[in-house]
């Protein structure tokens, strides 16, 4: 229980720190940009000697640090290493009071130990602190949803057992079926959708700036350039602004939080989804959670009542393929 106490405290601190890194990056990058825009545009308006040479060599320099910065920025991506950490924090801390719940009800057994070391792993594993080697793919081929718990595994029965099926009955297993359905098709597939959305215009933008603020560079290089005439300057100039518009709305915007975001909410449907296929394939009903129980858990899981999630069921099962209401309300 001390360790993952441990855990949320080291999560939300780099969790803070990289909000940090966030923002001071967000603003050193654009103070270059921008300071680097303004020399290009006053060499070009100047008479050529040495002050002009000083303006160009600087702003070009500061456009090329500017690009640097912006390549490391955009390949971290801090905003959703952030959210990565907020995830992390919430769920250490959803994990340390069920051990505390655990210990104050019941005598924990080895099992109790091991499975609560698996679900801590499992955390490390989708929210790792280090970011050389481990950092999560921040531009994948594609959206996946973020798997924060361990393998089911067949053990001992769970929860308050009774008579009479431990709860369970064939028209409660067929409503968790269609839950199933509902949160697959709708839910998780609509931030599955959401998450590739965001994930393109991420891509797009991290590539646009860096590109944007070369472009700078290479024109207030060749500021005062007759050969160049007037489109060096305009190069050196709106394509550092332009440059500076793009970062705003990427890290400004926080678009890789919001993928992330995505990402995690995928993964709480995923696991819903997880959690009743793996009592509707338990054959023996008493070795599944109590049925009654586990019907109010997905209930509040999804912000509904048990009559609301029952019709819920019902109105999929009647409606077939094209029943488009979602199956969560809190979000």
């Amino acid at each position: 229980m001390d360790a993952v106490a441990d855990r949320v405290e080291m999560h939300k601190n780099i969790c803070d720190q990289r909000a940090n890194w966030n923002s001071l990056l967000l603003t050193s990058i654009n103070t270059i940009t921008l300071s680097a825009a303004t020399m290009a545009g006053i060499a070009a308006t100047s008479a050529l000697g040495s002050p002009v040479l000083a303006l160009k060599i600087s702003s070009t320099l500061m456009y090329l640090a500017a690009t640097g910065m912006l390549i490391i920025m955009n390949k971290i991506q801090p905003s959703q290493l952030a959210e990565e950490q907020r995830n992390a924090t919430r769920l250490c801390k959803l994990l340390h009071n069920q051990i505390q719940t655990m210990i104050a009800i019941d005598n924990p057994t080895a099992h109790d130990v091991e499975e609560a070391l698996e679900k801590v792993l499992a955390i490390d594993k989708a929210f790792p602190l280090p970011l050389l080697g481990k950092m999560i793919e921040k531009f994948p081929s594609s959206v996946e949803p973020t798997v924060w718990w361990p393998k089911h595994k067949r053990g001992q029965a769970k929860g308050i057992q009774r008579s009479n099926g431990n709860g369970w009955s064939e028209k409660m297993e067929e409503e968790m079926r269609e839950i199933v359905s509902v949160l697959n098709k709708n839910d998780k597939g609509d931030y599955l959708r959401l998450g590739e959305k965001a994930l393109k215009i991420n891509k797009v933008m991290a590539m646009a700036g860096p590109f944007l603020t070369g472009i700078a560079a290479v024109g207030s290089a060749f500021v005062g350039s007759p050969s160049c005439g007037s489109w060096a300057a305009v190069l050196g100039v709106a394509a550092g602004a332009f440059a500076s518009i793009v970062n705003t709305l990427e890290h400004g915007g926080q678009v890789g939080m919001v993928v992330e975001l995505y990402r995690s909410n995928a993964g709480f449907f995923k696991q819903m989804e997880e959690d009743i296929e793996f009592n509707l394939n338990e054959t023996d009903v008493d070795r599944r959670e109590n049925g009654e129980l586990f019907e109010m858990k997905v209930a509040l899981n999804l912000g509904r009542s048990l009559s609301e999630l029952r019709d819920l069921a019902t109105s999929s099962k009647r409606e077939g393929k094209e029943f488009e209401e979602f199956g969560s309300k809190l979000f």
